[in-house]
């Protein structure tokens, strides 16, 4: 039977297609197949307005947002060229075939490629196109009056009734009192009757337009600060000085330089640092660092004492210089083999661990040995501020303040490469062409000093003489004009976060009419909410409460249920055994 039906559907199916008048083909279509419609093609117009609305969608700027946070990743990948440029040469080294490709994609300066700056600024034109028309349709609709009231009170999710015995003109305006948010009082029917319309929870929507506005508050903060940020760092010795033009390192975004600098000058006067001494457990761990110094905001300008600690910045101009480490500098003498002194100052040398194990070098050009030869004399060593021997013998520091000071240095020969217009990194010796010095037995020649001693250097290179030590500091110097904008922005997109997600919207109407028996009022109370909502009950249960304090009435409704009961939950629970009673009944009748 079932083939038999399907052949004849079959048949029908060819008497209606040979029925119909056959179809011209179209130029190019496949003999025998009925071309497909198409669609006409877009005016330009059209397609930018389609193309704009494809853009300014929500789907869209979310699609960005990620697309964002996955080009962000390889920033974090690989050394970017304006923080680390020496990493980014290592990278270049050890990479050979991968690091031209990478610098192609523009991958050592990510944040400032062209494919990163079109993700951000679509993400901008996308942000812009989706929030700022919701704020014109959220402005007028908090403007608008409450939505009408419904004919049938009793379809809504929440309906309460109730006598009350005040007349309805006095209910009505006992509810309009009673009623919070956007209320009207709407006139129905004759005998006084009315109704009251409140709407409440509109600025849910207010805090979800906030926090989107945030966010692009937030994106044009951080871009900003991008563009527009510095950051310099300077190493100064006791009684050193510096200017705000003078850096060891300085980066900065696209729109910034080094002439943005306030033109201040910095003398750091003495250092204050302490470490623990008395607790064994923490031996050693800092407890106070702070620079004294003296800043003269700009030439001819009074100068200021400040006290620089960690997280205490000095301020010039909204420029924050700030406390970024601090070290010791061994003050090193060294003459060359005619007696001239070749080098005489305080050297940094940088801390390795946290009981201050320093290296540094010390590069002197212009030397003459015993013959009256140029030589070029290298020295490159750790400074132990307070010298030990570990388990192996070798010597370390036993504690990061000055117990114990000793030098122990290298000497090289040869040349040190400063001739070769090539940046050196003034804390490390290049010892590929150097020569190191050997003492009588062909050993290297080892410099062991403790203040105030000298060492004479072998072949009639020289002496070299530890003076003394003294302490330095290492200030950053920065200004990130974007910083206190995006914390604003932070704050106004958590609270309009909060607000669109507890903030709960809703509708509540009171419709009084006279009662029947002809003294008094009859009220409806309903609510409706946008989604579920577990309050309603209490808010409905709440305003018909509040309406019979106003009026001076007794209140005689059940206590208020609990969240998700409407009040009628155990009159379903009885209508359902009762049903199951029932059907019990008959099926032992059936029986």
């Amino acid at each position: 039977m079932a083939g038999t039906d399907e052949t004849h559907l079959d048949d029908l199916r060819d008497e209606y297609r040979d029925a119909q008048p056959p179809a011209a083909p179209a130029r190019g279509a496949r003999r025998g197949r009925a071309p497909a419609p198409q669609a006409a093609p877009l005016a330009p117009r059209e397609f930018a307005r389609y193309c704009w609305r494809q853009l300014t969608s929500m789907r869209t700027a979310l699609f960005l947002l990620m697309l964002l946070a996955v080009a962000a990743v390889p920033g974090s990948t690989f050394p970017q060229e304006g923080n680390d440029p020496a990493g980014v040469a290592q990278w270049m080294a050890d990479h050979p075939t991968a690091g031209p490709w990478v610098e192609r994609l523009q991958g050592f300066h990510v944040y400032s490629s062209v494919w990163f700056s079109a993700i951000y600024l679509l993400l901008f034109i996308s942000l812009i196109g989706c929030v700022v028309p919701r704020v014109g349709v959220h402005a007028r609709a908090l403007r608008s009056k409450p939505p009408r009231t419904p004919a049938r009170l009793d379809r809504l999710p929440e309906h309460r009734a109730a006598v009350l015995d005040a007349p309805p003109a006095e209910v009505l305006d006992a509810a309009r009192s009673v009623l919070r948010g956007r209320v009207e009082v709407r006139p129905e029917g004759g005998g006084g009757g009315g109704s009251v319309a409140a709407e409440r929870g509109h600025h849910r929507e207010t805090g979800n337009l906030l926090f989107h506005l945030s966010l692009l508050g937030l994106l044009f903060a951080v871009a900003s600060s991008s563009l527009f940020s510095y950051s310099g760092q300077r190493l100064v010795v006791e009684g050193g000085t510096t200017v705000g033009t003078t850096f060891d390192s300085f980066t900065s975004g696209a729109g910034a330089d080094v002439g943005d600098v306030p033109p201040f000058t910095l003398e750091l006067d003495s250092m204050d640092v302490a470490f623990e001494a008395q607790q064994t457990s923490q031996i050693g761990e800092p407890r106070r660092f702070a620079a004294n110094v003296t800043i003269t905001d700009a030439p001819g300008e009074q100068p200021r004492e400040e006290t620089i600690r960690v997280n205490h910045p000095a301020k010039v101009d909204g420029t924050q210089i700030s406390l970024s480490g601090n070290g010791y500098a061994p003050v090193i003498v060294v003459r060359d083999g005619q007696g001239n002194v070749v080098q005489d100052g305080a050297t940094p040398f940088l801390p390795q661990t946290g009981n201050y194990d320093s290296t540094g070098v010390v590069k002197v050009p212009d030397a003459v040995d015993a013959a009256g030869e140029p030589v070029q004399i290298g020295l490159s060593g750790v400074f132990l501020p307070s010298a030990t021997v570990d388990a192996t013998g070798s010597p370390v520091s036993g504690f990061p303040d000055l117990a114990n000071p000793v030098l122990v240095m290298q000497a090289f020969t040869g040349d040190l490469g400063l001739d070769d217009g090539v940046a050196q990194n003034v804390y490390e010796l290049a010892d590929e062409g150097l020569t190191q010095v050997l003492d009588e037995q062909g050993s290297p020649f080892a410099i062991r000093l403790r203040p105030g001693e000298t060492v004479e250097l072998p072949d009639g290179l020289g002496t070299v003489s530890f003076e003394g030590v003294q302490r330095y500091a290492s200030f950053d110097v920065r200004s990130t004009p974007g910083q206190s904008a995006a914390l604003v922005f932070s704050l106004l997109g958590t609270t309009g976060l909060v607000l669109s997600l507890f903030l709960p919207r809703r509708r509540l109407w009171v419709r009084v009419r006279p009662a029947p028996a002809g003294a008094g009022s009859a009220v409806e109370v309903a609510g409706l909410a946008r989604g579920n909502d577990a309050g309603l009950a209490f808010e409905v249960d709440g305003a018909l409460q509040r309406l019979r304090a106003a009026l001076g009435e007794p209140d005689a409704s059940p206590p208020p249920a609990r969240v998700g009961d409407d009040g009628r939950e155990h009159q379903r629970d009885d209508d359902r055994d009762e049903r199951e009673a029932r059907a019990g009944s008959r099926a032992e009748e059936g029986r």
